[in-house]
């Protein structure tokens, strides 16, 4: 196994996921099998119970597992699907030790961070390394490893030293570490000092940096390389300047123009691996698409309004915002994605702050594609309803996620079906009319991994022929998603909705849980109760994203015959990222 890991020193959030990701990325091209791992240093066990205005988005993987959105980055870079287990906190390393010392697993000993804590941080990346990650169902050749945070930081200590130690386990030519730094601009002039201490920190923890990735919002001048390289005694060419690109799709297109393929070929002896015919085909192929895919800019926009209650941090809707970018590449277009706060639409803001009401509710008249994407609580969620009325009533193209599946089906109980008091559960206990409901199963007492979570099957239903979400799949007649929510349309009020034109064309394996909901006589309104973001690939989009993008430009006709040229009208069951 190879090991390539990622650190980072001077500031967090640098963009080492993307450095990673790209690496990832480089790697597959020749033909390598490609896995990821991220550490983060937290004592949460997952992404779980964070707020998302703080911690932004939580990434939802296949098996259910609740993780930091970067593993959503490696996902959507390298085609592969991940579990729960490629993402290690602090909390779950704990957890394990702590467990298996109440079960006597060491022996009467005292249990220490040094040996028990680093072992078991060894021992599981030892372990996730190895597991298949792609359709080949073979061993990875090569783990990306992040290290969340910065060196240094109290919390990472033990990671650190356990990544030490890998490095002397793995021994030469096997591991190799790219440290990311960022060098700042004061009055004109590129400073080299940060980075120097930086690397100073990390080599007096015990790494080793081989490369030394150094973030900037412009080209580093010829100069400050020198610096750097001469400072960190490394030489001119292990110094890569990661500067500021228009996506972030083009950072392994730079990375490659820096060398960065080349230094892992020559460190790593990569060239020792043998790789069949096939595998560099297809990692050519990857490369080809990417190329071709990412290219400097589009000339035409599509302006996208995104109706939330999180807007404050983007990251919140990292996922949603990369399917949507994803969907705009595909149909040559450049994504304009407008912001507006749910609270802005309704008529508590008119009377406290006519002006914000007044210009979110320009931005939804005059958007060419409404989005409510999902979240939690009741805050927001009556100008979310108000937003899914317009775009039903204005014939705008309309895709709820989640709870904006779940707006969706309210608006229409309230408007079409009469039901006045219409509600979710989560927002009125005690209303008359509880079009959503809380799932039997689930918990209102332990929030952590309670909900609905991981990759679910759901099966278009009899009739539901006409629906342009279903030949965007394929015209398959079973998907696979992936899910986290705690609520659901109530089953009660199915066929009353079902009468007012509201068609619930998607069920899961019991045909009592409503998966998607479509309206006919509408250029596309689509309401999913799962993520299709989650499964969203650069070279392959998400279906309901790609559809709402085609449509709110106006090539949808021409999407879906493509969509269904590809796939040979074959019915089957399909998955919803890869087919």
């Amino acid at each position: 196994m190879k090991f390539v890991l990622v650190s980072g020193g001077v500031v967090s959030g640098v963009g080492k996921g993307i450095i990673a990701s790209s690496c990832g990325l480089l790697l597959k091209t020749i033909g390598l099998k490609v896995t990821a791992i991220k550490i983060d240093p937290y004592i949460n066990v997952d992404a779980g119970t964070m707020n998302p205005k703080e911690h932004g988005e939580c990434f939802v993987l296949h098996d259910g597992g609740e993780t930091d959105l970067d593993l959503g980055n490696y996902e959507r870079y390298l085609g592969v699907d991940l579990a729960r287990d490629n993402n290690i906190t602090t909390g779950k390393v704990y957890q394990q030790v702590i467990e298996n010392e109440r079960k006597g697993k060491y022996l009467g000993r005292t249990v220490q961070v040094v040996p028990h804590v680093i072992d078991a941080i060894i021992d599981t990346i030892n372990r996730v390394s190895k597991v298949p990650v792609d359709k080949s169902g073979e061993e990875p050749d090569v783990c990306i490893i992040e290290l969340g945070g910065t060196v240094g930081d109290i919390e990472s200590m033990p990671f650190v030293e356990a990544l030490t130690q890998l490095r002397h386990r793995a021994g030469k030519n096997n591991f190799i570490n790219i440290h990311v730094s960022y060098v700042p601009v004061v009055n004109g002039e590129q400073k080299t000092k940060p980075t120097q201490h930086a690397v100073k920190s990390v080599r007096s923890a015990g790494l080793i940096p081989d490369l030394i990735a150094c973030r900037c919002e412009k080209p580093l001048e010829q100069g400050t390389i020198n610096k750097v390289a001469s400072s960190c005694q490394v030489e001119v060419n292990q110094v890569l300047a990661v500067r500021d690109m228009p996506t972030i799709y083009q950072v392994p297109l730079l990375l490659e123009e820096q060398g960065l393929l080349r230094e892992l070929k020559e460190t790593l002896k990569l060239s020792d691996i043998k790789l069949s015919p096939t595998r560099v085909a297809q990692g050519q192929e990857v490369w080809a698409k990417w190329q071709k895919i990412v290219p400097l800019g589009y000339a035409e926009t599509v302006d996208i309004v995104l109706v939330g209650k999180y807007i404050e941090l983007h990251d919140a809707y990292l996922s949603v915002i990369k399917a949507l970018e994803h969907s705009a590449m595909r149909c040559g277009r450049k994504l304009n994605l407008i912001w507006v706060d749910s609270e802005h639409l309704e008529e508590k803001t008119q009377k406290e702050d006519p002006t914000k009401y007044h210009k979110a509710w320009h931005d939804v008249c005059v958007a060419k594609g409404i989005l409510v994407p999902g979240g939690f609580g009741h805050r927001g969620t009556e100008g979310m309803v108000r937003a899914a009325q317009w775009a039903r009533e204005q014939k705008t193209p309309f895709l709820g996620v989640c709870l904006g599946m779940q707006v969706a089906v309210i608006e229409a109980a309230r408007n079409l079906c009469n039901l006045k008091d219409a509600t979710s559960e989560e927002f009125d206990a005690n209303a008359e009319h509880r079009v959503i409901i809380f799932m039997p199963e689930g918990s209102k007492e332990k929030l952590g991994g309670t909900m609905r979570l991981g990759t679910r099957t759901t099966h278009f239903q009899p009739g539901s022929e006409f629906s342009k979400l279903r030949a965007l799949y394929g015209e398959a007649t079973s998907i696979e998603e992936r899910h986290r929510h705690r609520y659901e349309v109530n089953p009660d009020y199915i066929e009353k909705l079902e009468q007012s034109g509201l068609i619930f064309i998607g069920k899961d394996d019991t045909n009592e849980r409503m998966e998607v909901v479509e309206i006919k006589d509408h250029p596309y309104y689509v309401g999913v109760q799962y993520h299709p973001e989650y499964t969203s690939r650069v070279l392959d989009p998400s279906r309901p994203f790609l559809g709402f993008v085609a449509a709110a430009i106006g090539c949808l006709d021409e999407i879906t015959k493509e969509i269904l040229k590809d796939a040979g009208v074959a019915n089957g069951s399909i998955n919803g990222a890869h087919f």
